[in-house]
């Protein structure tokens, strides 16, 4: 089985235990899901056959996890909306807090985030703003099956999905790829492994939309016009 030259987000989608491999080797398969695992590898001088003999080995072991591939819809929206906007609706406010009180008291330290409070209110808003959308909007639309109609909000959501995406990198920046530094403070600690969750949520929810519910809904118009 050739799993070199296939998009990060099929493999995501159709491979038990991906997504936690991809998190290791840091390879973005959410906003990054159509490139190859050959191209994104060789973006970070890692070897292909490495990734691909973890894959291999995940897909023998038959991890359990949810295939949300075969869900309908409605289920994958439902499992979205509990799993990922609410959560990033628990996570931003506290995470925000805790940059705010590093940024305050390490402002002298040569790690300390600066910016990084500012940065993940921009987050929290366009995320609210991103997820009322398709709240209101999109996913309505898709779970009454009307994924014909679908098209022009989809790529709206691919495009924000992709800012996103920018956002995290900006994160991973400010924090050293959310590097702790020696000594730190437990607010600090606090902080950076709330980060860290986040990273993760946020990616498998692109993931989510992006490979699964936005491509299934991309088939189903397809299918319908042809």
């Amino acid at each position: 089985m050739n799993l070199i030259d296939q998009p990060l987000g099929q493999l995501a989608r159709t491979i038990p235990g991906a997504t936690r491999i991809f998190h290791e080797y840091d390879l973005d398969f959410c906003c990054g899901g159509k490139h190859s695992l050959r191209e994104a590898a060789a973006e970070k001088s890692l070897d292909p056959a490495a990734i691909e003999a973890r894959l291999l080995a995940a897909t023998d072991a038959g991890q359990e996890r949810r295939d949300w591939g075969g869900a309908s819809p409605s289920d994958l929206i439902d499992h979205i909306l509990v799993r990922y906007h609410e959560r990033h609706r628990e996570q931003l406010p506290e995470l925000i807090r805790l940059a705010r009180k590093v940024e305050q008291v390490h402002a002298g330290h040569p790690d300390c985030p600066a910016g990084l409070a500012e940065l993940l209110h921009g987050m929290q808003q366009e995320l609210e703003s991103h997820m009322q959308k398709e709240e209101l909007v999109l996913f309505p639309l898709l779970a009454r099956g009307h994924a014909a109609m679908a098209g022009g909000p989809i790529m709206v959501m691919r495009m924000e999905h992709d800012q996103h995406g920018d956002a995290l990198r900006e994160l991973l920046a400010l924090t050293h790829d959310i590097t702790l530094p020696r000594g730190a403070c437990n607010t600090w600690r606090a902080l950076y492994l709330g980060l860290a969750a986040f990273r993760e949520d946020l990616m498998e929810h692109i993931h989510l939309e992006n490979n699964i519910l936005f491509e299934d809904a991309s088939h189903a118009a397809e299918a319908k016009h042809a």
